[in-house]
């Protein structure tokens, strides 16, 4: 079992835990996980992700509003955004970004939410957890305006894109993608990304690594994802759950 095992993304507060989030949750510490960080995606998964921090010391939350939800954000949510964010178990302002795979919401209002985002990121300052999904430029141009710190999460970019970021002082979260049996950039990026720059990550119930494909996602499931990074980058497992674990705690200052 490798052990240090730190979740920088996860969606615990998804319905697919409802019938056994309490007891999942309470069982990952004997699983070599020794922190997590929920990610909102509207102001309610904010919430429950303060309220999971809350029941559990290694768990905090990150409050942000999606891409996917942008339509819906109104000036009231701003409002509950930044009280949220004044949490003491409040870690980072996320995940917020651009989605132009689903464009579930229009791309100007993503845009939009986006920036009000970064701009109450770089005002109270605080860590961005960034969605970025077939938007590299438009991402890239906001995150270069602004300038906060944070992570990019599930990074699909390219190694010259994550160039860039690294420059810039922002992190680079990698999961479950890295085990595809087709993954070609997040392997390359693997590879690349300097040790102090690199976090672990679920994204569950989402992304589940191989051998587990198809199934529902866990933060003991991180273990195949170190294991696979071990063999791309030469690096013992433990080495990386180490490493991964004390960027984790420096980036979200926990």
């Amino acid at each position: 079992m490798i052990n240090n095992i730190f979740d920088s993304h996860a969606h615990y507060d998804d319905k697919s835990f409802n019938e056994d989030r309490i007891e999942l949750l309470s069982s990952l510490k004997n699983k070599g996980v020794v922190g997590i960080v929920n990610c909102g995606s509207d102001i309610k998964s904010s919430e429950t992700g303060i309220s999971l921090a809350e029941k559990f010391d290694f768990v905090f939350a990150a409050a942000g509003v999606h891409p996917h939800e942008a339509e819906d954000m109104t000036a009231k949510d701003f409002d509950r955004l930044s009280t949220i964010l004044k949490h003491e178990k409040c870690v980072a302002l996320g995940e917020i970004g651009l989605d132009y795979h689903y464009d579930f919401s229009p791309r100007d209002i993503q845009k939009d939410i986006f920036e009000k985002q970064l701009q109450l990121a770089v005002e109270t300052d605080m860590p961005v957890v960034i969605h970025d999904r077939e938007a590299h430029q438009d991402v890239l141009d906001l995150i270069t305006k602004y300038r906060p710190k944070g992570i990019i999460h599930c990074f699909s970019g390219s190694v010259e894109l994550a160039e860039i970021y690294v420059k810039m002082g922002m992190y680079i979260g990698l999961g479950g993608a890295v085990t595809f049996k087709n993954a070609k950039k997040p392997v390359e990026v693997a590879k690349y990304v300097p040790q102090d720059k690199l976090l672990v990550e679920t994204d569950c119930p989402y992304m589940t690594p191989v051998p587990f494909r198809g199934q529902r996602n866990d933060s003991s499931f991180i273990e195949y994802v170190i294991l696979k990074m071990s063999e791309i980058r030469q690096e013992s497992p433990d080495f990386i759950a180490e490493q991964t674990m004390k960027n984790a705690r420096e980036i979200f200052s926990i």
